[in-house]
Parts: structure tokens; sequence; C-alpha cells
């Protein structure tokens, strides 16, 4: 009889515990469903997470297929997020944390124990199945903490995925702008070595004198070093841009164009940009949602924190004597853990406080959206104001003086001096003309990233590189 009613404690003890786990099962998409949502409203791009050899060769394909078309910028951002293997890695990771998710939606497991006491007078023999009760009463809430924890890592993978994406596109504005610089500084180059060539010539017949000879070296010198150090840069620039896209061997020289994009006709008009911010930048969700966990944890402490363990077992016993007699009985098993030295008081107190460092996180963290946001406006637009000044007037102003200087030269009303530093200066806003337009371009970025997350926005505007600096400090 009481074996009868130990197999029905037994039976509704697993159909609880079967109709537990059924609350959440793992997704078909494995929680990509956000991230591509994140990837196609803010960025128009697609991501995929490889999964099998048919995922690897898709991409392969793909990857292939975009670098036989012009690389810009958006087709560079597009490889990366198809082909970046760290970003692959956080993928990963979000999968680890739905299966962190669906394992804290299950019942808590169950143990058996069997043990057999024999001695001369009589045999025992006793089963034992033992859970925690307490896990299953608090395992609703539990599960809910779960859910929201792999919301927060769902954003986490969107936000790897945009900060792959800036990353890149930065990475593409560098590498292009670079190899901007070194064109113009080998044009620069190419001149100057003509000219101090033939002041060589013309030094020996009398017709240059060797102050005017050594002028014109030494500025062939300086734009040969300011030549050699921008194309190092470029070759930095490209590598960076190589490694982003998830590339192994390709030469991007055969793919970069050779000038970065115009300028739009006008700047974007944001209105209502902090509101933006705080509305769509993953961090600030992110944020928001740790602290709804967070309270939900604060919530559950706070009504369980006086029980620390509450165990059930049923019991089956066995007791046989020598003299062949056997009786078989049952019972249960209760443990209560008695809080006698604490009463759970440090376990809500630790909850109460981890709530409100999350709740003051996400306050900090709104204020710096939105001044992050202003920030980058504000340097969009000078960026573009400042680019804007050297395509329109500073580059035309110094086609014109050089000009002017050399037919002044060519009347002998200047010296070759005068006539060495229109070229250098000229030079030197031909590369300053390049790094301004590259710079509203990472500005453009850093305000895609102040609004919709990513990382931290770029950092100062990248100085005019070393090689024109030295042209001045020569003067």
């Amino acid at each position: 009889m009481f074996s009868h009613l130990w197999g029905m404690r037994v039976a509704a003890i697993v159909a609880a515990a079967a109709s537990l786990s059924a609350c959440r099962t793992f997704s078909p998409d494995g929680g990509m469903d956000t991230v591509a949502m994140v990837a196609g409203t803010g960025l128009n791009k697609d991501v995929v997470q490889v999964r099998s050899a048919e995922d690897a060769a898709a991409v392969r394909t793909r990857v292939t297929r975009l670098l036989h078309r012009p690389l810009s910028a958006d087709v560079a951002v597009q490889i990366a997020l198809l082909n970046n293997l760290g970003l692959q890695a956080a993928y990963n990771r979000l999968g680890i944390a739905e299966a962190l998710a669906v394992k804290a939606s299950r019942p808590p497991a169950l143990s058996f124990a069997i043990s057999e006491v024999s001695t001369p007078i009589e045999l025992d023999i006793e089963r034992k199945i033992m859970g925690s009760l307490l896990s299953l009463l608090t395992m609703p809430a539990r599960t809910r903490i779960a859910a929201d924890q792999f919301a927060q890592a769902e954003l986490r993978a969107a936000e790897e995925t945009l900060r792959v994406a800036a990353e890149t596109r930065r990475a593409y504005v560098r590498a292009v702008a670079t190899r901007q610089i070194v064109a113009a500084l080998g044009e620069a180059k190419s001149s100057a070595e003509a000219s101090a060539d033939l002041a060589g010539q013309l030094k020996q017949t009398g017709a240059v004198n060797k102050l005017d000879q050594a002028r014109r070296q030494v500025f062939a010198t300086e734009m040969d070093a300011g030549f050699v150090d921008a194309r190092q840069q470029a070759v930095a620039t490209r590598e960076k841009l190589t490694r982003l896209m998830g590339l192994w061997h390709a030469d991007l020289d055969a793919y970069l164009p050779s000038a970065l994009p115009s300028l739009p006709g006008s700047t974007r008009s944001l209105r209502a940009i902090e509101q933006d911010a705080l509305n769509t930048r993953v961090d600030v969700q992110m944020a928001r949602l740790e602290m709804e966990a967070m309270a939900k944890s604060y919530g559950l402490t706070r009504k369980t924190h006086f029980l620390n363990v509450l165990d059930a077992a049923g019991i089956s016993k066995t007791q046989k004597d020598r003299g062949e007699k056997r009786a078989d009985g049952g019972g249960y098993e209760l443990v209560l853990e008695v809080p006698l030295f604490d009463f759970g008081k440090a376990n809500v107190r630790e909850a109460e406080q981890r709530y409100l460092e999350a709740a003051n996180r996400l306050g900090q963290l709104g204020v710096n959206a939105a001044s992050e946001a202003r920030e980058a406006y504000s340097t969009y637009r000078a960026t573009y104001a400042i680019a804007r000044k050297y395509e329109g007037e500073v580059l035309p102003l110094h086609q014109t003086i050089s000009a002017e200087t050399e037919l002044q030269y060519n009347a002998m009303q200047v010296d070759a001096f005068a006539l060495l530093e229109a070229a250098r200066a000229r030079a030197r806003a031909k590369v300053a003309s390049i790094e301004a337009k590259r710079n509203f371009w990472l500005a453009s970025t850093g305000l895609s990233v102040a609004v919709l997350g990513g990382g931290p926005l770029a950092s100062e505007p990248d100085a005019v590189i070393a090689a024109t600096s030295s042209g001045t400090n020569a003067e």
C-alpha cells in the first residue's frame, strides 16, 4: 500500500517538474533576432551566426562577391559583420547566455540515495529521493530574472555588432585618407626632386647660387621624409582595416578608392538628438534591463531571506530480520536550515545595494548619453565647416598664391625662396584638406555611435602627420 502511495508521490513530483521545465526552450534563432533588428534598423546591414560548415561556406561566397565590388565604407562594414571572428565569438557568448537562461528555468535536480545496513539481527534498506523545495518555489521568479539577463546578453551582442561596424568605418576612412595623402605627397615629392635636380644643374653654370640650391634640396628631402612616413601610416591603417574585415592575406590596395567621398551638400539636422540617444542607445537599454533584473532579485531576496535551505525527501524503507520477517514502510523528511547566526539581513542589504548601484549607473549613463550626443553633434558640425573652408577657400587661394608666385619668380620679382615657401605651403594645405575631410567622416561615425551605441566615441580628430609639421618647423 505504501509503495503505491510512494510511487504516486514520485510521479507527482516528476509531473510538476516536467510542467515547469516546459516554460522556456531554446529559441530557433539563438537570440540573434535582436542583433539582426539592431543591425538592420541602425546600420542597414545583415548579420549571421556561423553554426555549421554550410554557414561558413555561404559567408565566404558572399565576402568574395562583395570584394569584387568597389570597396565603399558600407561594403567594408558589411564584410566585417559577416567575416569578423571576434564578432562571431560574441555571438557564441550569446548562445552561452541562452543556455544559462534555459537552465535557470528548469526545476532543481532530484537526487536519489540508497543505504543498506546489515547487522547479525536485521537488514535495513532505505531509499530516498530528495529535492530543494525552496528552489522549486522560487523558480518562477528566477526564470523571470534569467529572461532579463538573457535580454541583456542579446543587447550586448548587438552592442558588439555596432562597435565592430563603427571601428570598421573609422578604419576605412583612415585607410582611404592616408592613401590619398600618400598620393598628394608623392606628387609634391616628385616636383620637389625635379626642382632640386634642376637647381643642381644650374648651379654648375652659375645661374643658381649655392643657397638656392640648398633650399631646394632640403625641400625635396622634407617631402621625401613626409612621403615615407605617410606610406607607413597607410600600411598601418590598411592592416587595421584588414583585421576588422576578417581577411587573411588580401591586399586592400587593389580595392580601396583613391580618395575620400565628397562632402555632403548639407549636414544632418537632429533636433531631438539627446532624446534619440536615450531611447535607442544599446548601452542605455542594457542598463535599464540590468536595473529591472536587480529589482526582481531584490524582491526575491526580501521574500526568502530567512530561508537559505529548504529540502524535502520521500523515504521508502525495508526491514528484514534474520527470522525472514520483512516489513516495508516509508515517510518523508524536511530539512530546514535555521539561521541562528545570520537571519539573511546581509543578503538583503547586498541585494538592495546592487539594485541601487544599477539604478545609479543607469542615471549616470543617461546623463552621459545626452552629453555625448550633444558633443558628437557639435564635433560633426564643426568638422564639416572646417572641411568646407579648406575645399572652398583655402585650396583655391593656395593655388592662386602658387601661380602668382611663379609668375613673379619668372619675372625676377621674387627669389627662389618665395617660390619654395609657396610650394611647401600648398603641399601642407593639400594634406590638411584631406585630413579635414577625414575628420568630418570620423565625426559622422562618432555621431552615429552617440545615438545608437557601439563603444566609446572617437578620440580627438587625428593630427596632421608629422611630415608636414616638420616642414613647418623647417621654416
